[in-house]
């Protein structure tokens, strides 16, 4: 990253557009032969050269679009005035181009913490008991349960830290048996063994929903400790008397859990960007980057996911995957997700929101080659379709949608128990499930909402910290977060989101 002066940053040389760090005035020397011709917002690009009409405009050191008029050297370039580029092809990426030995990824601080041991898979940070639904149609009688667990139960067991609900808009009403519908179906399956939960295994029915137990469970699993159906029981007392009774019974055996010192191998964390702009990639991103190269070092597995906000920038994330079953894997993921928007009749040019642009992101091409940054150097070891659980360790593809919640839901689905969460426009988002990290990729965003923002890169993009001295600095509040010593600001708050299960399944 090259900083010309406390008004710009450009981040390649071969770039032709640089961003404001603040609102620039008309008639500013930004730079040696650059003027401002008009007032420049902050986080917004301006034409360091003249650029021809069709001519392209570079940032990252990759083509973001074509200029559709002539745009003079010190203009502000806006979304208006970029003609998006054709999608990057899929077909004969090349592999383990861009292999980062593990020795050259940054040492850890330290490579153990404090977690839940489970007696399979990723240690909990967290200790939860869980009540999923296996239908919209129960979720009342589970949110008014619950109610009553926190009061009657929870105060006996203080070593559970809560008792929630995986509620969904899933389970009747749905094609039930459509090819797609495996994707809701393995999401709502693997959340219910989300590692945070502890083994315990508490599933609602109705008794005529689509979505049955077998679909969930495995037949061992199906006993009247584990699964519960409302249509068999006399109203309303002896219903939430059979749903205390049975919740009771777990949080006995949850309250046995205790934090133990742990390897980084057993601790499984999610990237994901919501409300970015144009400092997300040069500060917010490449700092998670940063702790996540440290993370893998250390023996940690790292997700990070969103299909439209990788796809411009496939080539690279192709160069870094180990081996050709894991690009043909990258790239059949790519492909589905084209075939899905296509058959939505749109395309991807419909992801960036009005926050993104407002923020000085023009289009996909930007916001994607930003949103990479998150992923750090280090090499992918395996890629997952949406929902799915990981089998090995290191960085890993999660390929979702970009929506926050619905991405959100995917990864704990894959097992994450902590979430780091870059923003640039600023989101109260959090997930019941596991702790979220907000990290600010300005610094006026963390004053603004300074009790909300756990984390600001922003110091990043005003000298006062290098992306290694801050990337050290969030790897550490993500192991104190996991560890329980500090919470979230959405923990202490209470702000979480519902849970959003992808479904591209038809709906009758």
């Amino acid at each position: 990253m090259t900083d010309y002066s406390p008004l710009l940053i450009k981040v390649s040389d071969s770039d032709n557009v640089a961003v404001a760090l603040r609102d620039i005035a008309e008639n500013t020397m930004v730079m040696s032969g650059v003027l401002t011709r008009s007032p420049i917002p902050q986080a917004h690009k301006i034409a360091l050269t003249d650029i021809a009409e069709g001519g392209s405009i570079v940032r990252y050191g990759t083509v973001l679009g074509f200029a559709k008029a002539y745009i003079p050297k010190g203009s502000w370039i806006n979304e208006s005035m970029i003609e998006l580029p054709p999608s990057p092809e899929l077909d004969d990426l090349k592999w383990a181009t861009d292999i980062v030995p593990e020795k050259d990824l940054p040492d850890p601080p330290r490579t153990n913490w404090m977690g839940y041991r489970n007696a399979q898979g990723f240690a909990g940070t967290r200790n939860i008991l869980a009540i999923t639904t296996t239908v919209q149609c129960t979720a009342g009688v589970i949110n008014a349960a619950i109610n009553r667990i926190r009061r009657e139960l929870l105060p006996k067991y203080p070593n559970v830290e809560n008792v929630i609900a995986i509620n969904h808009a899933y389970g009747c009403g749905v094609a039930i048996n459509a090819p797609e519908a495996k994707i809701p179906i393995r999401i709502i399956r693997n959340l219910i063994r989300h590692p945070n939960f502890g083994g315990e295994i508490m599933l609602i029915g109705l008794g005529c929903e689509k979505l049955s137990y077998d679909m969930l469970l495995s037949p061992e699993e199906i006993t009247p400790e584990n699964v519960l159906t409302l249509q068999d029981f006399s109203g309303h007392d002896v219903m939430m008397k059979a749903i205390l009774d049975m919740a009771d019974k777990k949080l006995e055996r949850l309250n046995m859990r205790k934090r133990e010192a742990l390897p980084l191998s057993e601790l499984i964390i999610g990237l994901q960007c919501g409300g970015s702009d144009a400092f997300s990639g040069i500060t917010a991103n490449p700092c998670a980057g940063f702790a996540s190269d440290m993370l893998v070092k250390g023996g940690a597995t790292v997700l990070f996911s969103e299909v439209t906000e990788v796809r411009d920038g496939i080539r690279y994330l192709a160069a870094r995957t180990r081996d050709e079953k894991t690009c043909l894997r990258l790239a059949e993921e790519m492909r589905w997700y084209d075939q899905y928007l296509e058959s939505g009749g749109v395309g991807r040019d419909a992801n960036p929101t009005p926050g993104n642009k407002k923020g000085g992101l023009s289009n996909i091409v930007e916001k994607a080659m930003g949103s990479i940054a998150k992923s750090g150097r280090a090499p992918i070891e395996e890629v997952l379709s949406p929902g799915e659980r990981p089998t090995k360790r290191g960085l890993i593809y999660a390929a979702t949608p970009a929506s926050d919640f619905v991405c959100g839901t995917s990864q704990l689905a894959s097992g994450i128990c902590l979430q780091v969460f870059m923003t640039g426009r600023g989101t109260p988002y959090g997930l019941e499930t596991a702790p979220v990290i907000k990290v600010c990729s300005r610094t006026e965003m963390k004053k603004q909402w300074y009790d909300l923002i756990d984390f600001d890169a922003g110091t990043v993009a005003t000298g006062k910290k290098t992306i290694p001295e801050a990337g050290a600095e969030l790897f550490n509040l993500i192991l104190d977060i996991a560890e329980g010593k500090k919470k979230t600001y959405s923990e202490e708050y209470g702000f979480f989101n519902d849970i959003c299960v992808f479904n591209p399944a038809p709906i009758t």
